[in-house]
């Protein structure tokens, strides 16, 4: 009876030991505490309103994918407060304590950074700190590593993402637009461009592509593929050019409305400013030559993805000339399977010659450049050196080297 006495005291006492464990769990505001549990039941709450809202997208009945939309809304709005709550009630706390892990600590730094927006970015503060809870409530999905939860809320996750970095972009494009934006700060935004399609490439596309059924990302396959050899190792001047001319391409088929046709092609000069800088700054003949064909392919692309697509232009002049160079492009176009050694150099001549065409008009500011593609067309064949000699009395003669046409 003792014995067995025991065993009852014993079996009792792990019982009860649980349970108390259980309830201090879910007193204590963590991850499997109240704040937890709340977070479940908001998660599976728009999880539900967002398929039930997918599955009558296609329904002609407008009446009822506007209720299944706002009950949507209703149920995403509830959802990241819980998130919210969670940040502030249990990771604040935590930190607090300081018994907080390394990755509570770097989420709430985080959240400051995006609050910190507020007062002087609202936009941008609104579309960053949705984007910021539904990043944080991801990553605790993943590791859990509950496969059919996983893959229900990466279609929710990806198509939230994607509005969202589109109103991130497009707060972007306002903002560059702004003739009051001084230099520095139009950096800023051009760098904060090429930041949030990198983001949304390494993060984002991925899952779009995971679920994709219908092969919509085909046409973006090949630079995506060229993108992702950027994520290796570590990158000088011309690779990080490189890397963001592959962002730009994917960007006129991901986001020709929030990254309109203006703004992609002020991204494009100043991308073409920075690999003529690149050239002219090289210190050995090999980098020179090789930021020089990265500039061809620019150039090309620049011409040929984005102006032969531009209507609206605002000099007529600059319009009739791109019209004499889109007519000589494809003439040329017309050789690149007979002869493709002869269809390269005539490509390489006109896009040099355009280019130069455009940069003499400000000659002094860009006359290193301007030289090199001097001496460039010189070795193509297209221009010649010429030695004019001139004597003075009782002086020597002088010889100078000129480049000419």
């Amino acid at each position: 009876m003792a014995e067995r006495g025991l065993r009852v005291l014993e079996e009792n006492k792990t019982f009860f030991g649980k349970l108390t464990s259980t309830i201090t769990k879910l007193l204590i505001p963590t991850k499997v505490g109240i704040n937890g549990l709340l977070i479940i039941t908001k998660r599976n709450n728009v999880l539900k309103a967002f398929e039930n809202y997918i599955n009558e997208e296609n329904n002609d009945e407008t009446n009822k994918k506007e209720t299944l939309l706002k009950k949507y809304e209703e149920m995403y709005a509830l959802y990241l407060e819980a998130i919210d709550k969670y940040v502030m009630d249990s990771i604040y706390k935590k930190v607090k304590n300081d018994t907080a892990t390394t990755f509570e600590k770097n989420a709430l730094s985080q959240y400051y950074n995006v609050i910190h927006l507020k007062e002087k970015q609202y936009l941008e503060y609104k579309y960053r700190k949705q984007k910021y809870l539904l990043e944080l409530d991801y990553d605790t999905i993943i590791t859990q590593n509950k496969e059919k939860l996983v893959n229900r809320y990466k279609k929710f996750y990806s198509s939230k993402m994607e509005t969202l970095y589109k109103g991130i972009l497009k707060n972007y494009s306002i903002q560059l637009s702004d003739n009051a934006s001084g230099d520095e700060r139009k950096n800023q935004i051009f760098e904060n461009i090429f930041s949030g399609l990198e983001e949304y490439i390494s993060n984002i596309l991925p899952i779009k592509i995971e679920i994709d059924k219908e092969d919509t990302y085909k046409e973006i396959l090949e630079d995506y593929d060229k993108f992702n050899t950027f994520l290796v190792g570590k990158l000088d001047e011309k690779d990080i050019i490189e890397k963001k001319i592959i962002l730009l391409g994917i960007s006129r088929k991901l986001f020709t409305h929030s990254l309109p046709l203006i703004v992609a092609e002020q991204c494009y000069i100043r991308l073409l400013k920075d690999a003529r800088n690149l050239i002219v700054n090289a210190q050995t003949t090999r980098k020179k030559n090789s930021s020089y064909e990265m500039l061809i392919h620019l150039i090309e692309d620049y011409n040929i993805k984005l102006l032969s697509t531009k209507i609206y232009w605002d000099k007529p002049q600059a319009r009739e000339n791109y019209k004499k160079f889109w007519e000589e492009y494809n003439q040329i176009e017309k050789i690149k399977q007979t002869e493709p050694e002869k269809y390269l150099k005539q490509k390489e001549i006109l896009f040099v010659k355009n280019d130069l065409k455009a940069l003499s008009k400000q000659e002094d500011k860009y006359k290193k450049i301007i030289k090199f593609y001097k001496e460039k067309l010189v070795e193509l064949g297209v221009m010649r050196k010429v030695k004019n000699s001139c004597k003075t009395l009782g002086q020597k003669c002088t010889k100078k080297k000129t480049v000419v046409a």
